[in-house]
């Protein structure tokens, strides 16, 4: 078989196919996906937060108290920049400052109730706009559509 070139593809089949190649539903999904991000971030109540402090908040809830120093090593962030968020946070009432019982010269972060609410709001926004935009824009049919491919997607990232 002589090699491909432009003129001659790889796989003569390639081109009576409907479906669409790994490589392009790759690239198609990481563009879709990126704006549906952006847009969820630019939601209304989540001009609340910074990323950094939706992260931060996001994470005490999810593993508890921690220090400075731990947070900073989770959020791939310098401990400096750490102290900033979170003292942003702390004058906001979202988190508050207690001696770590392991270590009393250290204090550990946690969230306070106003930092689960916040926290609370900001998801209920993002949730809400989608489940507007998916009852406003998509009928019966794309619905089913777009459940069928969130299994496929979550079969994906499952492995």
């Amino acid at each position: 078989m002589p090699e491909p070139t432009e003129a001659t593809p790889a796989d003569p089949r390639a081109e009576l196919s409907d479906e669409p190649g790994a490589e392009q539903l790759a690239t198609q999904l990481t563009a879709v996906v990126s704006r549906l991000i952006r847009r969820l971030r630019t939601t209304s109540s989540d001009s609340l937060l910074t990323p950094t402090q939706r992260s931060v908040l996001a994470r005490l809830e999810r593993e508890g108290p921690a220090t400075t120093a731990t947070l900073a090593r989770a959020e791939y962030v310098r401990p400096q920049s750490m102290r900033l968020t979170l003292g942003a946070l702390e004058s906001q009432g979202l988190v508050e400052r207690a001696p770590d019982p392991a270590d009393g010269r250290k204090s550990v972060m946690s969230m306070t109730e106003a930092g689960l609410t916040t926290l609370a709001a900001v998801r209920a926004a993002k949730h809400n706009w989608l489940a507007e935009a998916i009852a406003a824009e998509l009928d019966g049919a794309e619905r089913r559509t777009v459940a069928e491919a969130v299994d496929l997607l979550d079969r994906l990232v499952g492995k």
